[in-house]
């Protein structure tokens, strides 16, 4: 748990607990024998605790009660000394899995509510499978008493049966049983949505918003796949879910897509390690396979693409400064605002911005081919593709391959590799343009004396420089000139 003031967490802030499962005997001796070794005793009666908060035959949340029980209950002195014991025992319970903390914010009383989430213990299997809490339990007890607790926990198969061909005799669901499909239960279904508890939803609503959590990702995860124990290891590898997700609402990728696409050979290493460059690859493949699906099935559809950010999305988003704000194109007037389209053009991905450019119909696949190149082959970051998409629309330049090439490559070799630097770069370039158009309007300029002679072409000569005498012209005296006259007839042959 982390928490920086202690103020922020007392006997005074009210707490439930939630839990979808109920221990059996095998998962107390789990606890008893593995894990308490690893995080001590304390640790796993802070846990029996708050599994005693509700009832062993039931699941869901407990009611509320202030913290001050759980103190109580632990022999914990009310006070920051407590504080920091408890909050020391639960690090424990979640950095193995068992425990996550959840702080919430009621609108109603105006305070925080702390919301502790148990997990049941990993099978015997399952935990010998997993690499870090089989390192930490040897470190606590021994390469040998691990062993000894592995041969006691898992059961040997019987003789004989490693070289016996095996067939699956059970019979699948819908081979013995019939379902009335015909009929759709309405009553039924809304009393299902009506008992839906507040936790389903917000987990929806997490799925939708900030990415897809380990639980849901593992849940529809096939257990036969070869890739399956890596999977299990995200639980532990939050970077790596991370980069998932973020790959994910980059392709715009469903829950079932992220997991057939982790189901792919050489998504992963042989020590587990996500390889990022192949996932995004594929991705991006299944990213346009699904897009000329939609092109066939909505052929004579428009997309309507919504422009604005929801607030879930705009929690955790990258602040734009208004010394860097871009204007807003005429296109998008009406549908945000400044601010909007800001926080947009830094936080979203590139292929949503592009589709929100090309809101009457689809990306063409040029524009996407080039774009992909910039972004796997020239590694500019989102937020610079971004603004380059940006200058592309609001110059008025080609959306050709050439041109925009032109543009990132000019930005690489300048090194526009954050948000300001591009709007900088962008700024840099409007007025260049605007002191050339200046330049070319003056009557001496390349744009002032243009003829349409020769053959109705606009082409001027460039002008020629000329000698212009140093030394200011004298006022010759009547002598001089008949002198000069004299000169030039004899010059010309006149006597």
């Amino acid at each position: 748990m982390r928490m920086t003031n202690m103020l922020h967490f007392t006997e005074n802030h009210r707490f439930c607990v939630f839990r979808d499962f109920s221990l059996s005997s095998l998962d107390y001796k789990m606890l008893t024998k593995m894990y308490q070794p690893m995080v001590g005793a304390f640790a796993i009666g802070v846990y029996s605790t708050l599994y005693q908060q509700l009832e062993g035959d039931r699941v869901g949340f407990s009611s509320l009660e202030q913290q001050r029980t759980l103190f109580l209950s632990l022999d914990l002195e009310p006070g920051e000394r407590g504080r920091k014991i408890f909050i020391e025992q639960t690090s424990k319970l979640e950095a193995v899995g068992l425990l996550q903390t959840v702080r919430r914010f009621l609108p109603e009383s105006d305070d925080y509510v702390f919301e502790y989430q148990l997990y049941e213990p990993l099978s015997p299997a399952e935990f010998f499978r997993n690499q870090h809490l089989t390192y930490l339990l040897r470190d606590k007890v021994g390469k040998y008493t691990l062993l000894f607790l592995k041969d006691e926990l898992v059961a040997s198969e019987p003789e004989g049966f490693t070289d016996a061909n095996g067939e699956n005799l059970s019979v699948p669901f819908y081979e013995l049983f019939r379902l009335n499909t015909q009929v759709f239960d309405y009553e039924l279904e809304q009393g299902f949505a009506e008992a839906a508890t507040t936790r389903d939803s917000k987990i929806k609503l997490d799925v939708v918003s900030k990415g897809f959590a380990y639980t849901d990702i593992i849940q529809r995860f096939p257990r036969e796949s070869r890739n399956r124990e890596f999977v299990e290891a995200l639980k532990y590898r939050q970077d790596q879910l991370v980069e998932i997700n973020m790959i994910a609402k980059k392709y715009d990728l469903t829950l079932q897509e992220t997991c057939r696409l982790l189901d792919e050979d050489s998504v992963f290493d042989e020590d587990g390690s996500l390889r990022r460059d192949v996932l995004q690859y594929k991705a991006n493949l299944y990213f346009r396979q699904g897009k000329k699906r939609e092109e066939d099935l909505e052929r004579n559809l428009n997309k309507v693409v919504p422009l604005r950010p929801s607030e879930e999305e705009s929690a955790e988003e990258k602040v734009v400064e208004m010394a860097f704000y871009l204007e807003v194109p005429a296109i998008f007037q009406g549908q945000c605002d400044q601010h909007q389209y800001n926080m947009i053009m830094r936080n979203d991905p590139y292929t949503k911005v592009l589709k929100r450019f090309f809101s009457q119909g689809s990306v063409p696949d040029g524009v996407l081919d080039v774009f992909e190149k910039i972004d796997l082959n020239y590694k500019l970051p989102e937020e610079v593709i971004n603004v380059l998409i940006h200058y592309v629309h609001v110059s008025r330049r080609s959306w050709a391959k050439s041109s925009i090439e032109a543009v990132a490559s000019d930005m690489l070799g300048k090194q526009v590799l954050t948000y300001e630097q591009a709007v900088e770069y962008t700024r840099d370039r409007a007025k260049l343009k605007e002191r050339t158009e200046a330049g070319n309007s003056k009557p001496g300029g390349s744009a002032g004396g243009r003829q349409t002679g020769g053959r109705g072409r606009g082409k001027q000569k460039p002008a020629l420089p000329t000698v212009k005498g140093s030394n200011p012209a004298t006022k010759l005296s009547p002598e001089e000139f008949a002198e000069m006259v004299k000169w030039a007839e004899k010059l010309d042959g006149n006597p």
